[in-house]
């Protein structure tokens, strides 16, 4: 590869203003590439890799190259443990990218902040920002702003009660709490509250529970992975015609072939810019960067860009841009510039960090979704 996304050619433009003589780059990565959840570790490390041999092929970062260190967790939160403990150790790396899983990011979270190196997950769960901790950032929109996403649009429909069936992993726990949280500011009560397991095959007797709770009108289901394509084919088989939301964590094309077309007819989400690039208006400061990474990554690899892989490409875009700012490899100084990061705009939104949001997106930068003749339409 020898393009980069718009958003890393604006980044190598501006390196060259970073002072000479920077120090070896060395970046670590810890990704569930394989496993449960390879379906979000998988375009992140094609993401990572591609990036890194484009900047490279750039020149660098003042003429020194970035040397990208990978390891692939499966989604293990031990074995993210014992590779970020490694890159910290043995490859002394400025700087790492990853955690596909909150599980795995809350292992390596622990790490970076032990030994001061900035860390930049990939997982959705807030509680990896909140309260905030001086070395850890984040790319993807939190699940309490999932939630608030969500239940605006509910509120708006005139729902009041509501069913949810939650996965029991990480995710799925943490947003099903966040949701809980934050469900009272909207007007809606819920009423029906499931869950189920990682290794769940049929969620019928949960949803029929919640399809004969009295006053149910719409339907919620936080989690990740297999589990909601298989909730979303459960509900359109026992017929429930009941507005039906799904989370940001499967806010993917993959998950809409996983649960089928007319499945997932009129389910809606929130997303990513991504998933709607070429329905982006012309004005839209997201449209360039988006669609640059979206043709450059299909062209690489041959598959749909996702939602997740973008989280990868707005963590390197972040951690170059800090690097650059930094004129240096101190990850102190590195730090330093990415909570100084502002107006970075990446495929997930624009980030703008400080010393009290290590986040840096708002509500505004989620985008609902519907499902429609098996594609992704904009709702707001």
């Amino acid at each position: 590869m020898k393009t980069l996304t718009t958003t890393a050619l604006a980044l190598i433009a501006a390196l060259g203003a970073a002072g000479p003589g920077l120090a070896e780059i060395r970046l670590g990565a810890s990704l569930s590439a394989t496993g449960p959840a390879s379906f979000l570790g998988d375009p992140e490390a094609k993401t990572l890799e591609m990036m890194v041999e484009a900047l490279n092929a750039a020149g660098g970062i003042d003429g020194e190259p970035v040397e990208l260190v990978l390891y692939d967790d499966g989604g293990d939160p031990n074995k993210a443990l014992t590779f970020a403990t490694r890159l910290v150790e043995d490859n002394e790396v400025v700087a790492i990218i990853g955690g596909s899983t909150t599980g795995t990011t809350m292992s390596i979270l622990s790490v970076a902040e032990d030994n001061e190196i900035p860390f930049v997950s990939l997982a959705g769960a807030v509680n990896i920002i909140d309260p905030v901790r001086p070395f850890v950032f984040k790319t993807p929109h939190t699940d309490r702003m999932a939630c608030e996403k969500i239940f605006t649009d509910m509120a708006a429909r005139g729902i009041e009660k509501i069913g949810m069936i939650s996965g029991t992993d990480g995710f799925g726990a943490s947003m099903q709490a966040q949701c809980k949280d934050v469900v009272g500011q909207f007007g809606l009560e819920i009423v029906a509250d499931e869950t189920y397991g990682p290794k769940d095959a049929d969620m019928t007797p949960q949803l029929t529970k919640i399809r004969g709770t009295e006053g149910v009108q719409a339907v919620l289901n936080p989690g990740f992975g297999q589990g909601p394509a298989i909730v979303t084919r459960n509900y359109h088989q026992l017929g429930i015609d009941l507005p039906f939301y799904q989370s940001h964590g499967v806010a993917s094309d993959a998950f809409i072939e996983l649960a089928g077309a007319d499945a997932a007819e009129g389910l809606r989400l929130p997303g990513t810019a991504l998933l709607i690039a070429g329905q982006l208006a012309e004005d839209d400061p997201q449209r360039a960067v988006v669609q640059a990474y979206k043709a450059e990554f299909e062209a690489a690899h041959g598959m749909e860009v996702s939602t997740f892989g973008g989280y990868a490409h707005d963590a390197f875009a972040l951690v170059i841009d800090a690097i650059s700012r930094a004129g240096g490899t101190d990850p102190a100084a590195i730090r330093d510039a990415l909570e100084a990061t502002s107006g970075l705009v990446g495929t997930t939104g624009t980030y703008s960090f400080s010393a009290d949001d290590h986040l840096g997106l708002d509500l505004s930068a989620f985008r609902l979704l519907e499902i429609r003749d098996g594609g992704w339409v904009p709702v707001d």
